[in-house]
């Protein structure tokens, strides 16, 4: 897809930024203006219909290796006497999701790419403000884990010190999607990632509180 795009519309669009550019930086954000386009396809076709269970499975898997099983059981059956933590995993849970397809992010998506025409702080801009909207999104299994409502899921993502970490997280995972080919395993590594982030708060979250919360969801159970 990536060579495709680049074969077909790389040079009008050089030429197009060329208009608002001096010197090379119309070839340096066209590179970039097609493989933000690639992602975007990417996104649409592959990352929404054919990655996301599997995004689910590395999440969780990486809970439980974290000791955070309990985590995992509030939404899927676990083997407590599993080899490993793969084969630990039960079937999925209904509307199981690492990162939920989101149409107003693609729209937003969309309309921000002519930020590229800004010479050389475009690109930047451009992944930042994005990242802004991708980082809540890579942790959407964790709110899913931790039954967070859409209250409770919006008053803990604006912790401020959170709120960057979001943005910087967002961030990182689109500049990967930019790399060719590679995109696709960077898929798989952002669920490690974000499942290792998510021990890391409950690990904080149970020094603070060395008693059991409350607010701890309940384990899975199947239906009779």
């Amino acid at each position: 897809m990536t060579a495709l795009l680049f074969v077909t519309v790389f040079l009008p669009q050089v030429a197009l930024l060329a208009l608002f550019h001096r010197s090379g930086s119309a070839w340096v954000n066209g590179t970039f203006l097609i493989l933000e386009e690639s992602n975007l396809i990417v996104a649409i076709f592959f990352e929404a219909f054919f990655v996301d269970h599997t995004q689910v499975d590395i999440f969780d898997a990486v809970l439980i290796s974290k000791d955070h099983a309990h985590l995992v059981e509030s939404r899927r059956t676990v083997d407590q006497e599993a080899a490993d933590p793969v084969t630990a995993l039960g079937p999925r849970d209904k509307g199981a999701e690492f990162a939920p397809f989101s149409f107003r992010q693609i729209i937003e998506f969309v309309l921000l790419l002519p930020l590229n025409f800004v010479p050389y702080a475009g690109v930047p801009l451009f992944l930042f403000v994005t990242g802004a909207r991708a980082g809540p999104l890579l942790q959407w299994r964790y709110f899913q884990l931790k039954a967070f409502d859409k209250k409770t899921r919006n008053a803990f993502i604006r912790v401020r010190s959170q709120r960057w970490q979001y943005i910087w997280f967002g961030t990182a995972h689109l500049l990967l999607q930019l790399v060719p080919v590679l995109s696709l395993f960077f898929l798989l590594t952002t669920a490690v990632g974000s499942a290792l982030w998510a021990a890391d708060m409950e690990d904080a979250r149970h020094e603070n509180t060395p008693t059991v919360a409350e607010d701890d969801p309940p384990p899975y159970a199947d239906e009779p």
